[in-house]
């Protein structure tokens, strides 16, 4: 099994709510590659986040060690302008810009809590990897740090542009950095292809070749 660390999110696709968010896509990316994948993390218990744990179930994704929240509103990624039509737009934003002409930024993701993640680890007995899939803050890395540990489980953290390996991670961890923005979410596809590989058995290095050749990459090859 494979565990994914992180805080699912709304946005819109085809009109109507899915799964987003970093966490939602590595895990749905996994998912899809056949393996068995449960999301740990905290959402709102509102319409959206209804909205989201159907669309995460319908991908194979498994919820029950995400927490529900009554007083939290689960963030919705605001609709890129190409899916929207002109008269669903305020008029400064029919260029796609804001009121000073600024392309709006994507929804911030909720910052995760390490008791949070902690308890929604208790739910979970038997995993094989475990990916935290934002960045996240020094008790959050060492909450998912011993539950790697006491698992023994393969370990894969996601840090920020620019961040640093923490300290306390394992010499086997695997680091991926993050890209400033991923609204394809063809990096989180790559983790998610990455984890599937370690889950199946792969070594590190095999399973990074494998999840490069499903995102359609090749490898450069010197004359």
């Amino acid at each position: 099994m494979i565990v994914v660390i992180g805080s699912p999110i709304g946005r819109i696709a085809d009109g109507a709510i899915a799964a987003g968010g970093p966490a939602s896509r590595v895990a749905l990316a996994a998912a899809a590659a056949g393996r068995d994948v449960q999301l740990v993390g905290r959402t709102g218990d509102d319409p959206t986040a209804e909205a989201v744990v159907l669309d995460l179930a319908r991908g194979g994704v498994g919820h029950v060690a995400l927490l529900r929240d009554g007083a939290r509103v689960t963030t919705l990624e605001p609709r890129p302008p190409a899916d929207l039509e002109p008269d669903d737009l305020e008029p400064d934003e029919v260029d796609g810009s804001g009121e000073d002409g600024e392309t709006a930024e994507p929804a911030a993701v909720p910052p995760l809590d390490a008791a949070d993640v902690d308890l929604g680890l208790r739910y979970l007995t038997d995993f094989a990897v475990v990916v935290l899939a934002e960045p996240a803050g020094p008790d959050v890395v060492c909450v998912a740090v011993d539950a790697a540990r006491w698992a023994d489980a393969r370990l894969i953290l996601v840090v920020a542009a620019g961040g640093t390996v923490p300290d306390d991670a394992p010499g086997d961890a695997v680091v991926f950095e993050a890209p400033a923005s991923d609204p394809d979410g063809v990096f989180a596809a790559l983790v998610g292809g990455f984890a599937a590989a370690l889950d199946d058995g792969a070594d590190p290095e095999a399973a990074f070749r494998a999840s490069v050749a499903s995102d359609g990459w090749s490898e450069a090859v010197r004359d």
